[in-house]
């Protein structure tokens, strides 16, 4: 069978789903009304915070504060949790780097610490072996929205006496041991930029359990203003990182259809993962207590060495674009400029090499569609693993 690379026929030629998906009804009478009212601003009225209480019920948490994107929700939290200059931050190896590079925001230092080699997620010995006396937080990242396994890492901090903020970017709705992400440790962050599950372009909300630090939060991203306080009082150093009544005109009509568009992706992934067998690749196992994905990424691992390049190119060529993932954080010459600290992480750097990912997009096809990814794959694996021996 010839490569659509090299002039064969390709496997698929009608598009995938596009992404962002189409506004439906209630977004656009809610985004009208908003737009129309004048109220745009966070300040004036009354949606952004309508959409904070969502996400801290959804999380079951107390407490919710929307902010302009899940980098500063991030750096937010932390400063909220009195992380700062002379502290650590234990992070995933295998993540996008925004999950650093708010501990650099917060004037403290990344620690990166390596994943664990079957799932990919944070690993618990590794963030033990991280721990120094300088550390004060770890930041799970539950990756491709599978739940990290929190009893294990939560356990860590217990231990140390150290802070847990969730990296919840690409898993709304996702449950651990049937308790939602997001309010299992001290603070959890959610992202809606343009990729991820529910999207406003840009924009994310912190969620968390206590009244106090939900307060600092607040002031954190309200220029240092405290909740209940004179409007032009200023207590405390803080910055205006909020979001919009527009952005969250969109995003809380998605909360109804959110279910539904993760039950689409889980259909999808599981006709995947059956199509795969006897091919040498395979879906990256959901870490152990997992009870909802909410199936952001599907991420695939190849069994054999291939050329990577050449088997994205190809794929593409099939019709079935897949995407490259992380490089390792260790690998980054910014952040250790930046005077990242990095341990050995051996997980994440073959994740590097031999990870690839099913977008989100392609996973809110009709599960029948899901034998295209398969044939491609078939198709394409053995010209890619021939390239390297």
């Amino acid at each position: 069978m010839t490569l659509a690379l090299d002039g064969g026929a390709p496997v698929r030629t009608a598009p995938w789903p596009a992404w962002p998906p189409p506004l439906d009804p209630a977004q656009r009478e809610l985004v009208t009304k908003v737009l129309e009212s004048g109220q745009w601003g966070a300040t004036q009225g009354p949606l952004c915070g309508d959409l904070a209480a969502a996400f801290a019920r959804l999380s079951g948490a107390g407490h919710g504060v929307t902010v302009g994107n899940a980098t500063l929700g991030l750096f937010a939290a932390l400063r909220g949790l009195g992380v700062g200059p002379g502290d650590e931050v234990i992070v995933p190896a295998y993540t996008f780097v925004a999950s650093a590079s708010a501990v650099l925001l917060a004037g403290a230092v990344p620690v990166i610490a390596d994943v664990d080699p079957v799932d990919l997620h944070l690993s618990a010995s590794a963030t033990e072996a991280a721990v120094t006396a300088r550390t004060a937080a770890i930041m799970p990242v539950h990756l491709a929205g599978s739940p990290a396994d929190m009893d294990a890492l939560t356990e860590v901090a217990a231990r140390h006496g150290l802070a847990v903020v969730e990296d919840c970017a690409q898993a709304h709705g996702a449950r651990y041991a049937d308790r939602p992400i997001g309010g299992l440790g001290d603070a959890g962050v959610y992202s809606f930029q343009s990729s991820k599950a529910m999207t406003a372009g840009e924009g994310g909300v912190i969620v968390c359990r206590d009244e106090a630090l939900h307060g600092r939060i607040w002031s954190a991203c309200n220029v240092g203003r405290r909740l209940g306080g004179e409007w032009y009082g200023h207590p405390e150093v803080g910055w205006n990182l909020r979001m919009t009544d527009i952005q969250a005109a969109l995003l809380l009509p998605w909360l109804d259809r959110l279910p539904g568009e993760i039950a689409r992706r889980e259909a999808f992934c599981l006709e995947v993962e059956r199509l795969l067998e006897g091919l040498p690749v395979h879906a990256v196992p959901r870490p152990p207590g997992t009870t909802a994905d909410s199936r952001h990424l599907l991420m695939l691992r190849l069994e054999t060495p291939a050329d990577r390049e050449f088997l994205l190119a190809a794929m593409a060529a099939e019709g079935v674009p897949l995407d490259g993932g992380y490089p390792h954080l260790t690998g980054m010459d910014a952040l250790t400029r930046a005077g990242v600290r990095a341990l050995p992480c051996p997980a994440a750097e073959a994740a590097s090499r031999d990870v690839v990912w099913v977008r989100q997009s392609m996973l809110m096809a009709d599960p029948a569609e899901a034998a295209g990814v398969a044939e491609a794959l078939a198709k394409v694996l053995p010209a890619a693993m021939s390239r390297v021996r």
